[in-house]
């Protein structure tokens, strides 16, 4: 006999994967859904890749806890699919499985001198000023002057991060940590440099307008730079911002952050670690040379070089336009369609996958009858567990911010373990 609803595994717990586990909740109220996290902790990139000063943006949390709190959505942390617990043993035990892994590496810049000490990637960083365990161990050293590659919002989040003051930050969820690591690394000069021209740089206005907000930041183009010509409205947006945060009265002292347009990096120098970096015009022409302590990739994301599972390993009969890797098995978001969009638009992703796969259940075309659930390693977390360490780190906030995080496994699992 037929079951009538599918047993369901998700592995990964961020937008992507909620909003998975959200639209498929509404087609099958009854279908047994396991949301599957390798960190003790939910909510992926809305808690460790949104800015830590944009606590509106990270507020999409509350409304993923009602799944587990009233859509008997079920959560097991700190447990790692393809180390823990195999893809072939969970693809044994439940009838649909559905990878929303995202993409945690940072894409390489891809020119000589790429891999000098001294490089790190906007992931990276906003991990570690987002207290993730993984990063908060070995921090890096940015130094005084500091090129950031990229013009998307990535790049202009980490402008305002580095050059916002202390007082800024009220509100957010920046740690004493953090803000201390902040602090010590003195930055004095930020060179941004951007592919496209001004008009088409790939930021948000309303990103652009928050810089005009900084009080310790002065903005300026790079010689020989220009705005240039905007040929669509949201072009025109776009080049209004900028001329507002050029225009205003700028400080008279705080961090120096030039704008450069319509540049790409051609070679990073140093003995040791990095030096300097040479740039050209992106359609050709003569270079120049910038003088660095650090430098920054905000140029993108792909599958993190230690994440067990990779996709393109995965293929059987596969179609990514609806999220198929193979009979019972799919991948949304990022993993699906690469590092672009916000997180709305991974609600859209988890839409496009999930109505595949209730049209493939409600086809036949997928066998039922999986029981969803499999024994599970001792050191596996549910959502209560979370919940203590949710409180946790609410109640140790101070009076100018929205929680503090646990910096490290260890510290999660003595607070989870708590009774």
């Amino acid at each position: 006999m037929r079951m009538s609803v599918p047993s369901i595994a998700i592995v990964g717990s961020g937008p992507s994967g909620c909003y998975m586990a959200q639209t498929l909740r509404k087609a099958w109220p009854e279908a047994p859904i396991t949301l599957f996290e390798r960190l003790p902790v939910p909510y992926g990139l809305a808690r460790y890749g949104v800015a830590p000063d944009h606590p509106g943006t990270k507020a999409i949390t509350h409304q993923f806890a009602r799944l587990f709190e009233r859509e008997n959505i079920r959560f097991c942390g700190n447990l790692e699919i393809g180390r823990d617990i195999t893809l072939p043993a969970l693809r044994e035990h439940f009838d649909v499985v559905v990878l929303t892994l995202g993409l945690a590496g940072d894409t390489p810049l891809g020119i000589p001198g790429d891999t000098l000490p001294g490089i790190l990637g906007a992931g990276r960083l906003t991990r570690l000023l987002n207290d993730h365990p993984e990063e908060c161990e070995s921090p890096p050293i940015l130094g005084e002057r500091v090129a950031i590659i990229g013009n998307g919002n990535v790049a202009i989040d980490l402008i305002r991060l580095l050059a916002k003051r202390e007082d800024e930050f009220s509100g957010s969820d920046l740690s004493p940590q953090s803000l201390e690591w902040l602090r010590a690394q003195q930055v004095r000069q930020i060179e941004v440099i951007g592919r496209s021209p001004a008009a088409q740089a790939k930021c948000d206005t309303v990103m652009l307008r928050e810089l005009s907000k900084l009080s310790g930041a002065r903005f300026s183009l790079a010689p020989g730079a220009e705005l240039g010509i905007a040929q669509q409205p949201a072009e025109q947006a776009r080049l209004d911002a900028l001329r507002e945060l050029l225009e205003r009265e700028q400080p008279a002292e705080g961090i120096n952050v030039r704008l450069h347009f319509g540049k790409v990096p051609r070679q990073v120098l140093g003995q040791n670690s990095v030096e300097r970096l040479r740039i050209a015009p992106s359609s050709g022409g003569e270079e120049q040379e910038l003088m660095l302590d650090s430098l920054i990739t905000a140029i993108g994301f792909n599958e993190h070089a230690l994440q067990p599972l990779h996709r393109d390993s995965l293929y059987g009969d596969a179609d990514l336009s609806c999220g198929r890797l193979d009979h019972g098995l799919y991948c949304a978001g990022w993993l699906r369609r690469g590092p672009r969009g916000t997180i709305p638009e991974n609600r859209a992703d988890a839409r496009l996958v999930a109505d595949a796969i209730i049209a493939a259940v409600n086809n036949d075309q997928l066998p039922l009858g999986k029981p969803g659930e499999l024994a599970l390693p001792a050191h596996a977390l549910d959502y209560r567990a979370w919940q203590r360490i949710d409180r946790h780190e609410q109640q140790q906030a101070g009076s100018q911010r929205s929680r503090q995080k646990l910096r490290s496994r260890a510290a999660m699992l003595a607070v989870a373990h708590q009774q």
